[in-house]
């Protein structure tokens, strides 16, 4: 027979363990004040370098991080954090540089990495209180004060999310399963439930979900995940500002009606991911009324105008809305991830309600014990309120709107420019904070053009010296500035623009006659 292994740990192991968890022994603490001092040292000289980001190909930067192969001493938390500082921090994208403007991919506030450090800290569990006394109070008051921005009133109808994807998908299950409930009856009269009996056979192919053209795709995806398909997605052409064309809008609803079909939800975009275009909230509630269908509003952009003191009209008609998907992780400025799910009237989340003994008790309930998970999709959730609620207690209101409609004004005037700009094109009036314009070089071979601005892009990036977006607008290759930034000048972006009509001219003509071999090859 083998030896039977000891059950006991040697307290020389247990003092390893002290040491290396975060808790009351006096050298963990030590050891975290250091560690901790080093990598806000190693952040603020990051933070010094101005270059964007390091440059390279995928295959120089594959290399640069070699395989992770750990092994079984350990090499310490100031030897890794020194190595993670070489292969990690140091060539990651600088997403405050002026010349990164891409995607929805904000710089942040100093309050949001300060909460961080509480928030990782203390590792609260936001799904019951007894994980999260004092946070699950603190967020359910600033959904409280985000619902009366909204203009849905007083309550605590809402969540805070992973992001944008989390909240439509809950917005778009609940209505689904508010459509089943009002067309679909038990044998005694009372209202179908999907989440105690599925789906009725024929919903699947009856229900839709309504959306423009350029909704976010996770209209589709959830739709998919939810077991309804691509199928289950009827898109709305949109008009010449990107907004959901409410006249066709009104004609697809007819027409499904015609059909036979039942329309669940209509999603609204308030600041769609390329144009930043806000549809007709008001026109499309009247429709949605008419129909007998949940409006819901991806507001996960434009939801930062309810702070703006120049632009709040933007919104006018978010009120009347269903829900809303909010992000603070885009032009609220707060560190990933950070978004929020606002349900006007609190009787709908019975559709995703369940009450597990070891979470959110139906004695807790009796008893008004605030267990947030009987509103979320997650279980296990970080306290990420924290960071919007120290922004906003830090900042006040009036600072936090002008750093928001900041972006927006300074995108009006990037319009301008390139419209007075030889060789430079706008593709899609502005609106919000998104310009969509491409290179087009006078007398320039029209079937190169696509290629010359995607590779204007790519060779910039492939540098480190900026990162623009590319997207399509129509048929044409397009390139996208997000100037949402609060500290990016006009000079910024003139100065990006000369770096985009320079690399324009430097290899239109190998694109054109066939000899240029692109940087991300």
């Amino acid at each position: 027979m083998g030896r039977r292994p000891p059950y006991g740990t040697n307290m020389a192991d247990i003092s390893k363990h002290r040491q290396s968890l975060f808790c009351s022994d006096p050298q963990s603490i030590a050891d975290y004040e250091t560690a901790m001092s080093n990598a806000v040292k190693a952040v603020s000289n990051w933070l010094k370098n101005e270059k964007m980001y390091t440059g390279g190909s995928i295959r120089e930067l594959r290399k640069t991080i070699g395989s992770f192969n750990p092994s079984k001493q350990g090499v310490g938390v100031n030897q890794s954090l020194d190595h993670l500082v070489d292969i990690f921090l140091n060539p990651s994208l600088k997403v405050h540089h002026p010349h990164s403007l891409a995607h929805l991919h904000c710089p942040t506030m100093v309050a949001s990495q300060i909460a961080e450090v509480l928030i990782n800290a203390t590792n609260q569990s936001m799904d019951s209180w007894d994980q999260s006394p004092a946070g699950s109070i603190m967020e359910e008051q600033l959904i409280d004060w985000l619902r009366q921005k909204a203009g849905y009133g007083q309550g605590t109808s809402g969540v805070f999310t992973s992001g944008g994807t989390q909240s439509n998908l809950m917005g778009i299950l609940l209505a689904r399963d508010w459509a089943v409930a009002n067309h679909w009856k038990n044998e005694d009269g009372s209202e179908w439930s999907v989440q105690e009996n599925g789906l009725p056979a024929e919903a699947l192919k009856k229900l839709k979900v309504v959306c423009s053209e350029n909704a976010h795709f996770s209209v589709q995806k959830n739709m998919a995940m939810m077991g309804m398909g691509f199928q289950s997605v009827v898109t709305v052409p949109t008009n010449a500002n990107a907004q959901m064309d409410v006249a066709e809008l009104e004609k697809t609803l007819a027409t499904l009606k015609a059909e036979g079909k039942i329309v669940a939800c209509i999603v609204a975009t308030a600041g769609t991911t390329d144009a930043g275009a806000i549809d007709d909230l008001k026109a499309i509630r009247k429709l949605a009324d008419a129909y007998q269908a949940w409006l819901h509003v991806d507001a996960a952009w434009g939801g930062a105008l309810l702070l703006s003191k120049d632009f709040r009209h933007l919104l006018d008609g978010i009120e009347l809305t269903d829900s809303i998907t909010l992000d603070f992780h885009k032009h609220f400025f707060q560190s990933i991830s950070c978004g929020a799910f606002l349900l006007r009237d609190e009787r709908n989340y019975r559709f995703i309600d369940y009450k597990a003994d070891y979470l959110n008790s139906e004695y807790d309930e009796e008893h008004g014990v605030p267990n947030l998970v009987s509103k979320s999709l997650q279980t296990t959730r970080r306290f990420d309120a924290l960071k919007l609620w120290f922004t906003l207690e830090a900042l006040g209101e009036d600072l936090y709107a002008s750093m928001i409609d900041h972006g927006v004004k300074l995108t009006k005037q990037v319009e301008e420019y390139i419209r007075t700009t030889e060789g430079l094109e706008m593709l899609v009036p502005t609106q919000f904070a998104a310009v969509l314009f491409r290179v087009a070089p006078e007398g320039y071979p029209a079937e190169f053009i696509d290629a010359l601005n995607q590779n204007v892009a790519d060779e910039l990036f492939a540098r480190g010296e900026a990162n623009i977006g590319v997207t399509k607008v129509g048929n044409k290759q397009s390139l996208k500035m997000t100037t949402l930034s609060p500290i990016a000048t006009l000079e910024n972006v003139k100065a990006l623009l000369a770096l985009v009509l320079a690399e324009a001219e430097r290899i239109k003509d190998a694109i054109a006659n066939g000899t240029y071999v692109p940087p991300i090859d």
